[in-house]
C-alpha cells in the first residue's frame, strides 16, 4: 500500500514548500474580507503563511497577499493578522 500523500503548500513569506498542516491559511472571502482560517475549511481563496511573524512581514512587504488575492489588502488586516499570529493557539479570529 502506498503511503498517504501529504498536501504541500508554499509559504508566501519564505517561499518554502511545507506540509499544509504546518501553515496558517489566510482567506479572501467573497464579501471582500481577509481573515485567518484556523480550520482550513472556510469558503474563499486561500493563501498560506508560516506561523512566524517574519514570514508575515516578508509577505506584507512584498505585497504577496495582494498578488495572491488580486485585491488590495488594507494595513489593518496585516496588523490584525500579526496580532492573531502572536496569540494563535488554534483559536479562530475574524478580521475585516
Amino acid at each position: 500500500m502506498m503511503p498517504k500523500k501529504i498536501p504541500m503548500r508554499m509559504c508566501l513569506g519564505c517561499n518554502e514548500m511545507k506540509p499544509k498542516r504546518e501553515l496558517i491559511r489566510v482567506v479572501h472571502q467573497k464579501d471582500g474580507t481577509v481573515c485567518l482560517d484556523a480550520t482550513g475549511k472556510r469558503a474563499g481563496r486561500g493563501a498560506y503563511i508560516c506561523p512566524k511573524p517574519e514570514c508575515l512581514r516578508a509577505a506584507a512587504k512584498s505585497r504577496r497577499l495582494e498578488k495572491a488575492f488580486s485585491c488590495r489588502v488594507p494595513e489593518e488586516v496585516y496588523a490584525a493578522l500579526e496580532a492573531s499570529l502572536a496569540n494563535a493557539d488554534g483559536e479562530e479570529t475574524d478580521h475585516a
